[in-house]
């Protein structure tokens, strides 16, 4: 819809403008607009990967859930997160290369840097179902817009290996306060942009990311449950593998979140775009684009041993030597705390070419 609009449009303008041969000046007034547009989104986008937030490392449910259970999105996601020093590397390329636009004479070798990038970014949404494929390619478009202008010399200089003239169209500002206003813009558009947003970002990491609840959950529980008894409405349910009703293992986050084990086929949805949330009980990364758990957000009253599951009704609980108990009217659970070990982790302690014993 949008390519026929402005081909209707630019078709009336080439008939009651025929006169006209160029138009420099707007050409260059639609470079910045490209230019300082792009810049923005990859500046947005570079912070929150220079501070690892855009992919965070996997939560305890998270190594507990089967591989065959993600989405194809969540394992890209995740993948990125079990990497924070790559994940920051490639956050500093989109911040260099959109300071790069900010300038004319380095805008090119900015949209350069950007058309691989972005375009990979395409690419890995295509690849990986993500939900961000129509946009990553709009930046795509912008950054061979700006690229365009020089993208002939380019060509001249570095393929033909010939003589090559620079950019000969320079803007003028007629007068003094013109020339103090850009620069005035110009000095603001960094300053909210580049360093206050940089500071706010570097604030949601420090706070612990936005991906999370941030909300402490009861840190006596906290770890890894096998399910070794299990009762539904007074009848025990023996563990089997493909019961949809019966808990195989619960999870206590570190955050007011648990989540239960349990049979299922069917992948929750994935947003695939970057929704961040202010309120802990709307951040659902955690279960978006999986499968075979139920994760509840709760508050816990220490007082009477109970914990209000969001959605969900109560559950008593109580810790009799070894084992968890958690029961209501109808479901009764006996939880038993496992000291599991996590490749992910163990790898990091004695190097990944050490024999690993887990």
């Amino acid at each position: 819809v949008l390519l026929l609009v402005a081909l209707i449009g630019a078709l009336i303008w080439t008939v009651l403008d025929r006169k006209s041969i160029s138009y420099e000046r707007l050409y260059y007034g639609l470079r910045v607009l490209a230019r300082y547009r792009l810049a923005i989104a990859v500046i947005a986008y570079g912070f929150i990967k220079l501070y690892p937030l855009q992919s965070p490392y996997p939560s305890l449910s998270h190594l507990n859930t089967l591989y065959g259970n993600f989405s194809a999105w969540k394992l890209f996601s995740l993948s990125l997160g079990i990497v924070p020093g790559y994940e920051s590397f490639l956050g500093g390329v989109e911040i260099a290369a959109g300071l790069l636009l900010l300038f004319r004479k380095t805008a090119s070798f900015g949209a350069v840097v950007l058309v691989f990038f972005t375009g990979n970014v395409f690419m890995s949404n295509l690849a990986y179902e993500g939900g961000e494929a129509a946009y990553s390619f709009f930046l795509v478009t912008l950054a061979l817009l700006v690229l365009s202008y020089d993208l002939n010399r380019i060509v001249q200089l570095l393929v033909r290996q010939q003589p090559t003239l620079p950019a000969v169209f320079v803007p003028l500002f007629p007068g003094k306060r013109w020339r103090q206003a850009r620069l005035i813009v110009k000095s603001l558009f960094i300053f909210f942009f580049v360093a206050l947003y940089g500071f706010k970002v570097y604030a949601v990491y420090k706070k612990g990311g936005y991906h999370y609840p941030s909300k402490p959950g009861l840190a006596k529980l906290q770890g890894f449950y096998t399910v070794s008894r299990f009762s539904l409405k007074g009848q025990d349910r023996p563990y089997a593998l493909t019961d949809s009703l019966r808990w195989q293992n619960l999870v206590f986050e570190k955050w007011a979140t648990l989540s239960i084990g349990v049979f299922s086929q069917q992948a929750s949805p994935v947003t695939g775009t970057e929704e961040i949330e202010p309120d802990d009980e709307k951040r659902s990364y955690q279960s978006e684009g999986s499968s075979g758990r139920k994760y509840y957000h709760y508050t816990a009253d220490t007082v009477r041993q109970v914990l209000h599951l969001q959605g969900a009704g109560i559950l008593r609980y109580s810790i009799r030597d070894s084992l968890v108990i958690l029961q209501n009217d109808s479901i009764y659970a006996e939880l038993k705390k496992t000291d599991k070990k996590y490749l992910l982790k163990e790898a990091k302690i004695g190097g990944r070419r050490k024999p690993l014993k887990l």
